[in-house]
Parts: C-alpha cells; sequence; structure tokens
C-alpha cells in the first residue's frame, strides 16, 4: 500500500464510460469504493453519486477482514465510511468485504458493522469449494443476521445450482472467463426463488490495459483475461433484466419488516 500513490490510477477514466454505459440503458447499481481511492479521486465519486448510483464502502485498504483483525477492520469501515459520506454527501449503508473475505469464524464482524452504522453487508459467497472464500451456511437470498449488537440485512453473492453442485454465478471473473449463460442461470434461479440476484464487475475488470508484471501464468489468466469481451457481455445481460442498487431492496425488506 505505500507504493499505490507512485502508480497510474486508471479508474476514473473507466468508471467515466461505466457511467455511460449504465444511463444509457437506464441502469442504477451500488458502487462498492475503496475508501483509500475515493479520498485520492473525489470527483469520480461525485460523479458517482450524481449519477444516481448508491455509495457504499469496500474498507478503506482493501485488506482481507481475517488479517485486519477486529481492531483493525473497525478502523478500515469506520474511516472509508467517513470519506464517502463526507465526499458524496450521501449516508453510507453498505459494506463489501474485500475478495468476499467474511468467512466462518469472522461473524464478529457483523457486530463491528452495526456499530459502526452499517445497515447491511453484502459479503457472504455460499460455496463451498472455493480456495479462499465461501460461507456455505449463507443461504442464498437476501436476509436478517440477528447479532447481539442488532440486526443487519444480508446480500449473498449469486450462485447457480448446475449437475448437484452450487457454483459462483455473480459475476467477476466467473463472468468474464465462463459462458454468460453460467450468471443468467444464476439470476434466472434467483427470480423463480421470487429473490433478487446479484451481478458484480470491478473497473479493472472493464479496462483491456495489461500491466507488465511478474506474476504466475495462471493468475495472469485468471485476472486479465476475457476482458476485451466484458462489455459486450454486460450489454447483453443488462438488457435482458432489470437491475437497481442494492438500498432499494434493503428498503423493500424494512418495509416488509415492519408489516
Amino acid at each position: 500500500m505505500s507504493e499505490w500513490d507512485t502508480l497510474e490510477r486508471r479508474s476514473p477514466r473507466v468508471v467515466e464510460r461505466l457511467l455511460d454505459f449504465l444511463a444509457e440503458r437506464d441502469v442504477a447499481g451500488t458502487f462498492f469504493i475503496v475508501g483509500w481511492l475515493a479520498e485520492r479521486e473525489q470527483e469520480m465519486v461525485r460523479a458517482i453519486a450524481a449519477a444516481g448510483h448508491e455509495i457504499a464502502s469496500h474498507g478503506h485498504e482493501h485488506e482481507l477482514v481475517g488479517r485486519l483483525g477486529p481492531d483493525g477492520f473497525r478502523t478500515s469501515v469506520r474511516r472509508s465510511r467517513a470519506a464517502l459520506e463526507d465526499i458524496a454527501g450521501k449516508p453510507v449503508k453498505g459494506y463489501r468485504a474485500p475478495s468476499f473475505s467474511i468467512v466462518p469464524g469472522l461473524e464478529w464482524a457483523f457486530d463491528v458493522l452495526l456499530e459502526e452504522g452499517y445497515r447491511y453487508d453484502a459479503s457472504l459467497f455460499p460455496v463451498s469449494r472455493h480456495p479462499t472464500y465461501g460461507y456455505p451456511d449463507a443461504g442464498l437470498d437476501p436476509h436478517w443476521i440477528d447479532r447481539p449488537s442488532g440486526r443487519l440485512a444480508e446480500f449473498p453473492a449469486t450462485t447457480a445450482r448446475l449437475l448437484g453442485r452450487t457454483l459462483p454465478a455473480s459475476g467477476g471473473a466467473y463472468f468474464r472467463l465462463l459462458p454468460p449463460a453460467l450468471v443468467r442461470r444464476g439470476l434466472r434461479q434467483a427470480h423463480e426463488r421470487d429473490a433478487p440476484g446479484m451481478f458484480y464487475i470491478h473497473p479493472w475488470e472493464l479496462d483491456d490495459w495489461v500491466p507488465d508484471v511478474d506474476a504466475p501464468r495462471l493468475q495472469m489468466i485468471r485476472t486479465f483475461a476475457g476482458r476485451r469481451r466484458t462489455w459486450r457481455r454486460m450489454s447483453r445481460l443488462l438488457s435482458g433484466a432489470s437491475f437497481g442498487p442494492i438500498d432499494q431492496t434493503l428498503a423493500s425488506m424494512d418495509r416488509t419488516d415492519s408489516t
């Protein structure tokens, strides 16, 4: 992280194109933004908010929750939320952990989020065979998590049931590298359960620039392959379903809960 300020920041130009892309299709979404980046690209954050999208936290330094520990995690989510609210002028209700890193054993993170004023989390991936993340018992659809600190809404990543297995089907590398029918299948199955599905993508997955880095070949493929077709695939996906920000579903859950 000490070297980040020496590197080119490409997010603003990609996000500018993404905002135009979404506006042309009348789509609003949730932008989970790293606090460190928000502090340095404040106009980008304001442009996202002005375009009608929800602003949410992706932590301050994009570190795994388990590595931060309870104290470091509290500092991260507090600082990022304060920065985002100050820049965007809107309340920040949601959080997504980098790399979906709230896993079994780290449930204390829910209490920290509640104590720091968050209303929902979107960090759980209900899969069991991924090497670095997964919360198999998370449940497939949005639900409430009751904790000593209060009640937190959870919006798990979408999966698809295929050949007796539960597979990741929310976006990211799965959308770039695998047939897009997998993501559509996950969204369709959520619709059949009368529940909202979720699609996600990172700005760097919409940028066809490949940096000159010394990394294992498999990691390079997983990170950079398939990006030139991401815009085209997204266009087809967005034309086939209705999408909106997470806080809209949160409001619906609040109304249902109050009745």
